[in-house]
């Protein structure tokens, strides 16, 4: 089987896309990437654990407003669409799998369905819901609904669509697409890279890690004004910071303003990898995310990752967290509450035993939430796609 993996993303750091597509190379499978390029990378094809990536648009996060950053969005859909249909020409795609933020780029398979693909359309995020956080509007503006339109336009499009958790199942349910034509497939961690090699730190800090997206929503600003209320009675204690944003540049400034420079580190991306032995190899993770319109409902699968690595995590009680977690797996905090936050943090820095008990208790509980059990739901669901359109599919493995 030939599939694509279209996606207005960076393929390196974007695990939801490289699992997909490393999961079907390991099957024999052939996978091509349509992704963006990061600054320096080459605009020629590569080849990452298999997987052909081909980076056919460069991008900075450095959108100043709706203009520039929708620019950017229909240039990568008109050079995906141009890409894809050459592609297809030349030797066919029997899947594309697009990704989405935007909904819309699911039109650049336009060519390849016409000539009998299957097309999924995979809503990482929310698009409505997305662009109301993203630039402060109103679900009652003309552009929202506009959105919503879109959504559904998109989804009628597609032969399949995934939604990235339950929450908002039910929301595409309400508006946009039929329920026989929508799965969920969480952001299940992937066991080849999260999985526990040993402990290799040594020194007696009391490490705190953020690994994500540096945005509003994220609320890590939330958690860096939460930490300077304790920097003087946990001495022992540092905030590392991993990932890139638009909020950078903001975080760099609070942290000096605070004169946290000796305690909080903005330690930029990673690869996933390195990611993994970061988080074993910290003492507690820090998820605290603000409980706004988009952040409130979704699913960060960092708190799936420290609980492979047996760390115990701090999360802010999202509608979409409270879903899926209890207190017993996670320690809770008020969403947007760094006071609440702080005296989370202090708790869990001074009862080793507590930390313990979370660890012991998420060690049970992702068991069943792992990419390795759950990765049949993905298969068989692109089998059957295939298999509808009468084109051969791999046999089981």
């Amino acid at each position: 089987m030939k599939v694509c993996m279209l996606a207005y993303t960076w393929y390196e750091p974007d695990n939801r896309v490289r699992r997909y597509a490393e999961t079907l190379v390991k099957r024999g499978d052939q996978v091509d990437a349509v992704v963006l390029r990061r600054e320096g990378q080459p605009s020629k094809m590569e080849v990452v654990e298999g997987v052909c990536v081909y980076r056919i648009q460069r991008r900075v996060i450095n959108e100043k407003g709706k203009i520039t950053y929708l620019a950017k969005l229909l240039l990568f859909f008109v050079r995906s669409f141009f890409f894809l249909a050459w592609k297809q020409l030349r030797d066919p795609y029997d899947l594309i799998h697009v990704h989405s933020v935007p909904d819309f780029e699911v039109f650049a398979a336009l060519v390849p369905k016409l000539m009998g693909a299957k097309v999924i359309l995979d809503i990482h995020d929310l698009v409505p819901e997305f662009y109301l956080t993203k630039f402060r509007t109103t679900p009652d503006s003309l552009i929202f609904k506009l959105l919503v339109g879109v959504e559904r336009m998109s989804a009628s499009f597609a032969d399949h669509v995934i939604a990235a958790n339950h929450i908002w199942l039910k929301r595409l349910y309400e508006r946009s697409v039929r329920r026989e034509d929508c799965t969920v497939i969480l952001n299940f961690p992937d066991t080849d890279i999260f999985h526990l090699r040993g402990r290799t730190r040594t020194d007696s800090k009391f490490i705190m890690v953020y690994p994500g997206t540096m945005t509003h929503h994220q609320g890590v600003d939330i958690a860096v004004r939460a930490f300077a209320l304790i920097a003087d009675q946990c001495p022992e204690a540092e905030f590392h910071l991993y990932g890139g944003g638009d909020q950078v540049d903001y975080l760099r400034t609070l942290i000096a303003e605070l004169k946290l420079q000796e305690r909080v580190f903005l330690k930029g991306g990673r690869k996933l990898q390195e990611i993994a032995v970061i988080m074993e190899n910290s003492d507690l993770g820090v998820v605290p995310k603000r409980n706004d319109g988009f952040g409130n409902e979704a699913f960060s699968t960092k708190i799936f990752e420290f609980m492979v690595e047996d760390v115990p995590v701090i999360v802010s009680s999202t509608a979409i967290d409270r879903y899926y977690f209890n207190d017993c797996v996670v320690k809770f905090f008020e969403a947007n509450n760094e006071k609440k936050l702080t005296e989370a943090m202090l708790q869990l820095i001074r009862h080793p035993e507590q930390r313990q008990e979370l660890v012991r208790n998420a060690r049970e509980f992702i068991k069943d939430y792992t990419w390795e059990k759950n990765k049949c739901i993905y298969l068989d669901l692109v089998d059957s796609l295939v298999a509808r359109s009468g084109r051969q599919v791999p046999a089981k493995v």
